[in-house]
Order: C-alpha cells, then sequence, then structure tokens
C-alpha cells in the first residue's frame, strides 16, 4: 500500500491559499489597532489592507481575512482601533464600519476577478464596496448615537473620503504588481 506524502498540487494549492488568507488577517491584526481618533469613527489603515487583500486574494478569501479579523476582536484580542477588542466592539458605534468590512471585501475582489487587468473597472468595485461599508456604518453610527442620518454621515464619511481614496489608489497602483507575482488561486 503506498501513502501519499499529501504534497500533490492540490494540498500545495490549499496549503497556499490557507497560509496567504491568514497572513493577511494577521497584517489586518496588525495595522488596524493603530488609529487616529477623530471622533466617533478613528482613522484607520484597516480599509487599506482590505483593498490590498481583495486585490490579492480575491473575494472569498479576501472575506475569510476580514473575518478572521473580525473573530479575533470579538474574542477580545485588541485588534480594534485604538488596541481595543469584544463584543461591546462590535456592537458598539463603529461595529457597522467593522461588519462593512466584509462586503467590502466581496465587492473589492469580485470586481478585481471579473475584470482581470482594469484598474478602472478594480477601482470601481472598491469605491462600490466603500459605499456599502459606509452605508452599513453610518445607519449602525446613527441608530447607535442617536443622529440623524446625515449627521452619522458628515462624522462616519466626510472625513474618510479623502483617506479612502487614496488608498483605493495606492492599491491600484501597486496591487498588480504584488498580485501577479504570488499568483495566489482562489
Amino acid at each position: 500500500m503506498a501513502f501519499s506524502s499529501g504534497n500533490t498540487p492540490r494540498s500545495r494549492s490549499m496549503a497556499y491559499r490557507i497560509t496567504s488568507t491568514a497572513l493577511m488577517a494577521a497584517l489586518l491584526c496588525a495595522v488596524a489597532p493603530v488609529s487616529l481618533p477623530i471622533g466617533p469613527v478613528p482613522v484607520s489603515m484597516a480599509t487599506l489592507v482590505i483593498y490590498l487583500a481583495a486585490y490579492i486574494l480575491g473575494p472569498r478569501l479576501a472575506a475569510a481575512s476580514c473575518l478572521i479579523y473580525l473573530l479575533i476582536g470579538f474574542a477580545g484580542l485588541p485588534v480594534f482601533s485604538g488596541f481595543s477588542g469584544g463584543p461591546g466592539q462590535l456592537l458598539g458605534p463603529t461595529g457597522g464600519y467593522l461588519a462593512g468590512y466584509l462586503p467590502l471585501a466581496l465587492i473589492s475582489g469580485w470586481f478585481v476577478r471579473r475584470f482581470p487587468g482594469s484598474r478602472l473597472l478594480a477601482g470601481t468595485g472598491m469605491v462600490l464596496g466603500t459605499a456599502i461599508l459606509y452605508t452599513i456604518g453610518t445607519a449602525w453610527l446613527s441608530i447607535q448615537l442617536s443622529l440623524p442620518f446625515s449627521a452619522a454621515l458628515a462624522t462616519g464619511v466626510l472625513p474618510f473620503l479623502p483617506g479612502d481614496a487614496a488608498k483605493i489608489f495606492i492599491v491600484l497602483t501597486v496591487g498588480p504588481s504584488i498580485a501577479a507575482r504570488l499568483s495566489i488561486p482562489e
């Protein structure tokens, strides 16, 4: 009877996907806590990592890396902005923005995979994903702080538009070369 070493192309591919997803989740855990408090919603580089994950990993694996990050934070590890963690963060005023990371990763990654080589359409997907993130986050912020939607929008979106536009530009600039070097199968 012959035993397989488990080193088939399929098993290597699966190991590569799992490792890449875990590494992107780890990067998100390392970067997201460092934030600049400018009000109830802090400035964080988390979305930059999620845009990059979407570009490199595609929709499913990028969303998986976000889910791992959210579960780690939910468990209480200090991976959310300001080195915070626990269920209170997900249920608090910024919880909607955290939850919005999942559709951001899915939509952005889908556009990147669906339209390979098109930075314009990849950028369009990132903008759409960001709009969904903003919508979920703003609605939750409005409910949590008993603010009119327009006030929550002014607090939780408008200050972040230039920074998110710059993050998208950065990922559209470096993402293709990083993705080409890594070529992670979906």
